[in-house]
Parts: structure tokens; C-alpha cells; sequence
């Protein structure tokens, strides 16, 4: 009589232990099977997925959600943290500052600068001698102060005398201002750029200037 072939050790061997049946509370793993209907847990360290229904809008991006999945209707379960609303527009901005130091002015461009800053000062002061005289003589003062020169001195019984014309003309007035006009540019222009050089120097030992700047958001 044929014998039935012998069965295999490792076929009759199962890794997974048994499983009870639906309802009596067996094991899966080695661990307690959770009872129906109980919500799955969360305390792993992983957070249970949201669903959205669809058309729904979903929270920005960083929003924490508490509990369960967001029901179909669109409310948000409780717990929910909403965003901060954004500030009022009329509200106070926040102001921010920042110090800095001037270590070092360059003399070239201080140069350039008093220069120019110079030659402005020294047109208008041009400007602003012809546009004087020009009203002083249009009042009538020069002829004025002429005629009171005759009279103290005398001049005018003996024929001479002194005219003030010579001396406070048009010609002569532009000539001594651009006279003056000029020196204010050398004297400026040298000047400020001794400053600059006077300033490194000092910037090396005292650090410099510290300036406060604000900006308003």
C-alpha cells in the first residue's frame, strides 16, 4: 500500500499567530486588535490624514489641525487653528533701525563735491549783488547819497567834490564780487578736502561716526 509523502517541517510552520475571530477580541502581532469602530490611533508620533470633499478649500499651509478629518460639509472640526487675521492698514507700522558707523571719507569725492557746492554758493552771490544794486540804483538811494555827500563836504560851491558813483558803480561792484566769488570756491573747496583727510585720521582712533537709521514698514 502506497504511504502518503511525508509533509515538509517548515509548511506546517506559521510566523503569524492566530487570529481571532471578528468580534472576540483576538490578537494581530502580538498586539491587542483594536475593537470595531474604534478610531485608529494617533499617539505614534504620525498624524492622521485629512480628507477634504471635494470643492472644499483647504487650509494654508502650516494650519494644525486637531482631532478627526474635516467633515464633507466644509466646517472645520474643533480645534482648528485659523491664521492670524493681517494688521488694520491705518495701524502702526513696525519701525526698524540700524546703526552704522562712517569710518572713512574718501577726499576725492568730498572734492568734487565741495566743488560744486562752492561754485553754486559762488553764483549766487553774483546773482544776488547785481540784482541788489540794480534795485538799490532803480530806488533812487545812490543818487540820494550823492547829493548828501555834496552837501556835508561843500562840493558843490566849489565845483569838485566827491561822486559816489565812483566808488559803488555797477562795474565795479561785479569785479569786487567775483573777486569774492572765486576766493569762496578755492577757499571752500581746499578747506572741506583738509576736513576729509582730518576726519580719517580721527576715524582711526575713535572709530568713526555712528548714525542711527529708521524704516518704517
Amino acid at each position: 500500500m502506497p504511504q502518503p509523502p511525508a509533509e515538509h517541517p517548515a509548511a506546517s510552520t506559521s510566523l503569524m499567530p492566530p487570529v481571532g475571530g471578528a468580534g472576540q477580541g483576538g490578537t494581530y502581532g502580538g498586539q491587542p486588535a483594536p475593537p470595531p469602530g474604534a478610531p485608529a490611533a494617533g499617539g505614534n508620533g504620525f498624524s492622521q490624514p485629512t480628507t477634504y470633499a471635494k470643492g472644499q478649500p483647504t487650509p494654508p499651509r502650516g494650519t494644525r489641525v486637531g482631532g478627526g478629518n474635516t467633515p464633507p460639509g466644509g466646517t472645520p472640526a474643533a480645534g482648528v487653528r485659523r491664521p492670524a487675521a493681517p494688521p488694520a492698514a491705518g495701524g502702526l507700522g513696525r519701525t526698524r533701525k540700524a546703526r552704522l558707523r562712517v569710518t572713512k571719507a574718501d577726499p576725492w569725492s568730498v572734492m568734487k563735491v565741495s566743488f560744486l557746492l562752492s561754485l553754486a554758493v559762488g553764483i549766487i552771490i553774483i546773482v544776488a549783488a547785481a540784482v541788489l544794486w540794480m534795485t538799490l540804483d532803480s530806488l533812487g538811494v545812490f543818487d540820494s547819497l550823492g547829493k548828501t555827500l555834496k552837501d556835508v563836504t561843500g562840493s558843490d560851491t566849489n565845483g569838485g567834490g566827491l561822486n559816489i558813483m565812483d566808488y559803488v558803480g555797477f562795474g565795479k561792484v561785479m569785479t569786487f564780487t567775483s573777486l569774492i566769488a572765486v576766493v569762496d570756491v578755492v577757499l571752500l573747496t581746499a578747506l572741506s578736502t583738509l576736513s576729509a583727510f582730518i576726519y580719517n585720521a580721527a576715524a582711526g582712533f575713535t572709530g568713526g561716526i555712528e548714525l542711527t537709521l529708521a524704516e518704517e514698514d
